[in-house]
């Protein structure tokens, strides 16, 4: 067994998997008691497929990593740190004090260690989903924009007109740039300024013209 095998044995599925994805990440989460997870990723998997299609991006990619990019949620929130230490997955200051961003990275490595996802396209569009990042590139800033949209919280986001309205005038960067100027704004009351936020917002709205 090796070091990886070691550290997520907890979390190796307790079912067959079927080689269908929708069906295995749905089962699996549900299986490991995160079937609220799951219906949000199902949300979040068909947003990121439509808004694919809708600008270009790999669809299929892109629904893959919307079912995966919060399967980090098995592992208990008090132990993402140090499951991230014990796999070699740098842990920022930032994310030691907000330990939940931690899952952004983890479910990139289940995503490829449980469900066997290979592509690094696939697998950074997971890795920056609740962030984004400055170097994140259109099937990312899909998946993050998908995220978004499809929020997990009760309610419609306080962003998502001038999200949607961005996204109307065929701009992802710009819509990625309301959720960032979003976040910005509420600085001072978030646990943590990430600083793959920071820096996205910097590339993106720049870029976008959306900075405030």
């Amino acid at each position: 067994m090796s070091a990886v095998d070691d550290v997520l044995g907890p979390w190796r599925s307790p079912i067959p998997m079927t080689g269908v994805l929708a069906t295995d990440a749905r089962a699996y989460l549900t299986s490991l008691g995160c079937a609220l997870t799951a219906d949000h990723s199902a949300a979040v998997a068909t947003e990121a497929l439509a808004l694919a299609l809708r600008v270009g991006s790999d669809a299929e990619h892109a629904q893959a990593a919307g079912w995966l990019h919060d399967v980090s949620a098995v592992i208990p929130r008090s132990q993402r740190v140090a499951v991230a230490l014990a796999l070699g997955v740098p842990v920022l200051p930032e994310e030691q004090r907000a330990p939940v961003i931690v899952h952004q990275k983890l479910s990139a490595v289940l995503a490829r260690e449980i469900f066997g996802v290979d592509d690094g396209s696939t697998l950074d569009a997971i890795r920056y989903h609740t962030t984004l990042h400055p170097d994140a590139d259109p099937l990312a800033r899909v998946v993050f924009l998908a995220d978004k949209i499809r929020w997990d919280q009760a309610g419609q986001p306080p962003y998502l007109p001038e999200l949607l309205q961005a996204l109307d005038s065929g701009s992802l960067d710009a819509a990625c740039c309301v959720y960032l100027d979003f976040l910005w704004n509420q600085r001072a009351t978030l646990p943590v300024i990430h600083p793959w936020m920071a820096a996205a917002r910097h590339t993106f709205c720049t870029f976008s013209g959306g900075c405030r």
